[in-house]
């Protein structure tokens, strides 16, 4: 697997790489993130291995991340493939100024265009579920700036399986423009993805892309159970708790990845990134690397390779109950009762 080996996004025919480059990290205006001279490394590093497809959102340190890559995009920018978002609140006090709706939608991709000095954004994902508007206005929204030519396609990202069901069909049964990516949480530590948000995904022709995919940097192993006290936190660590990254469970997840690494002779972070790349479901992570070492180490993810025993002890690490009724209709009884004995696979 190489950045140039792309594939298609979902049942689109737009071609992307296997690896995102998230540019979260791009401007120092959340106290941690990159200078614009490092964010340049990253972004041409990524460039230079074949790379095409970055992902951002209007939101990102106050409009810094949309600002910094169009500077870099010039003079290359139809050869990539650009994801924005919208949704987050942009100014705080105005309740328009937020949210999945149509003026907030319209507003939010206009400026992201002025900040990416561009005339159209390759993919626009709603960025998170508001639970206030109706399903029909986000996917007629979506389809008059597809329409328009401002958007190309469009996805969505941290919603209830069950509302993006719902958004697709709407679209097909309307004609409008169908969703072509869902963006979610989804890593070794966090794969609550596979109980609905995945096969919903797969059957209505939505390609996957994984943010977090080192769990707030847990899968790194650089936090011990001393890390565990909220009292203490600070800086990312205090972020990684805030979020539910840092736990124990999670703890002993890194701890497996860690052994794994040490056989292979690989830093843990390329373990975590290569088991989800080698998923049956094609996931493609989103990467934010702050530092081109970062970007450099997380990229030879692409290069390992794991044996049965390895993959089958990440793979019981991190699981998950899938709960019912994924659960009950995989018992052996189950499945007698409904195909008789028959060996049955499903051949599409």
């Amino acid at each position: 697997m190489q950045l140039d080996h792309y594939r298609t996004l979902g049942r689109s025919g737009l071609r992307v790489s296997p690896v995102c480059l998230g540019t979260m990290t791009f401007g120092k205006d959340w106290g941690w993130g990159s200078d614009a001279d490092e964010a340049r490394q990253v972004f041409d590093a990524y460039l230079e291995r074949g790379g095409n497809y970055l992902d951002t959102a209007n939101f990102y340190t106050g409009g810094s991340s949309e600002t910094l890559l169009g500077q870099f995009a010039r003079g290359r920018r139809d050869r990539l493939v650009i994801a924005s978002k919208y949704s987050l609140c942009t100014d705080p006090g105005d309740p328009n100024a937020g949210g999945n709706h149509r003026k907030n939608l319209r507003q939010s991709v206009d400026a992201s265009l002025r900040r990416l000095d561009t005339d159209y954004i390759d993919l626009l994902y709603l960025h998170a579920w508001d639970d206030t508007t109706p399903g029909d206005e986000v996917m007629r929204g979506f389809d008059d700036l597809i329409r328009a030519g401002k958007v190309l396609y469009a996805g969505v990202s941290d919603l209830p399986a069950w509302q993006a069901a719902r958004l697709q069909t709407l679209a097909e049964v309307r004609g409008w423009s169908p969703l072509v990516a869902l963006q979610i949480e989804f890593s070794l530590a966090q794969r609550e993805g596979e109980r609905e948000l995945l096969p919903m995904a797969r059957e209505l022709g939505m390609g996957v892309s994984a943010w977090s995919p080192l769990a707030s940097g847990v899968l790194t192993g650089k936090y011990s159970r001393a890390d565990l006290d909220p009292a203490t936190a600070q800086g990312r660590r205090a972020v990684a708790i805030g979020n539910g990254a840092l736990t124990e469970r999670a703890l002993v997840i890194a701890d497996t990845v860690k052994t794994v690494a040490a056989e292979l002779e690989r830093p843990p972070s390329q373990i975590a990134l290569a088991w989800l790349l080698q998923q049956p479901f094609e996931i493609a992570p989103v990467i934010g690397a702050r530092t081109l070492a970062q970007l450099q180490e997380n990229l030879g993810a692409l290069e390992v390779e794991f044996d049965d025993a390895q993959r089958q002890r990440l793979d019981e690490a991190s699981a998950i109950a899938l709960g019912f009724p994924h659960d009950f209709l995989a018992l052996p009884g189950i499945q007698q009762a409904m195909f008789g004995g028959a060996q049955i696979r499903r051949g599409w």
